[in-house]
């Protein structure tokens, strides 16, 4: 009989993972960074690399937390009923822990440039673009919702095929990026945007927290919570539980 996980094994599964997303997917657009990629093809090599971390993660700790690793979806499937409330809070802790882990390691293998070069792959809003708060707080919804309703269709849904939930999540993560990367960073994530801010802050990087809060955190979790009603009204099912 397999052993049902501890919820501190659960919360550490949930570090373990963000960890694994921070660490590859901005770690990433360090590189890129670093080595002089731009345009399309630093856009294309982000989300590739943020495709792969969160497909791995998936697979890791999948079994062991959900794999929620993105507090706007533990708060979407506890709006929704399909995960408790008292588990809320510490999923989120050791989310922006695993987060802000995998920030100051990159610090600490590439130094400070990390962060006053590269902003340790920080999302921030392209102004130049005309992008404004507004329009940031859409766009990472949208995005979010993207990735929330597949995390329905693939994960929670019953009736969805085995083994294919990783690598299609995944993918929506990365074409998200693709499209969303350019305008507002496609953090659609608080916790992978916490972890870079709180590490710039630290060491001198770019960390606007009046983004942070508004574009970062409200954007994905009212896209996340709009996604669970839109898939449950559009796909019923018999029960509501995950």
């Amino acid at each position: 009989m397999i052993k049902e996980p501890t919820a501190m094994q659960k919360y550490l599964a949930e570090l373990v993972g963000t960890f694994m997303l921070v660490w590859i997917g901005p770690g990433a657009a360090v590189v890129a960074g670093l080595m002089g990629v731009k345009g399309l093809a630093d856009v294309l090599a982000i989300a590739l690399a943020f495709g792969i971390a969160v497909a791995s993660a998936i697979y890791v700790v999948g079994k062991i937390s959900g794999c929620h690793i993105n507090p706007a979806v533990t708060i979407g499937l506890a709006v929704r009923g399909s995960f408790p409330w008292k588990d809320v809070g510490p999923y989120i802790c050791f989310q922006l822990a695993g987060a802000l882990i995998a920030s100051l390691l990159f610090v600490a293998c590439l130094g400070t440039q990390a962060s006053t070069l590269y902003a340790l792959g920080a999302t921030t809003l392209n102004s130049k673009a005309g992008v404004t708060i507004p329009m940031g707080m859409l766009g990472e919804a949208i995005g979010t919702f993207f990735l929330m309703i597949t995390i329905m269709g693939v994960a929670v849904d019953s009736r969805a095929p085995a083994g294919w939930a990783g690598w299609i999540i995944g993918m929506v993560v990365a074409g998200v990026i693709i499209t969303l990367g350019p305008m507002t960073g496609a953090s659609i994530n608080p916790a992978r945007t916490f972890g870079p801010y709180v590490g710039n802050l630290l060491f001198g990087g770019p960390c606007p927290w009046g983004q942070f809060f508004l574009v970062y955190c409200i954007g994905p979790i009212v896209g996340a919570i709009v996604a669970v009603f839109v898939y449950d009204f559009i796909a019923p099912q018999e029960s509501s539980s995950a």
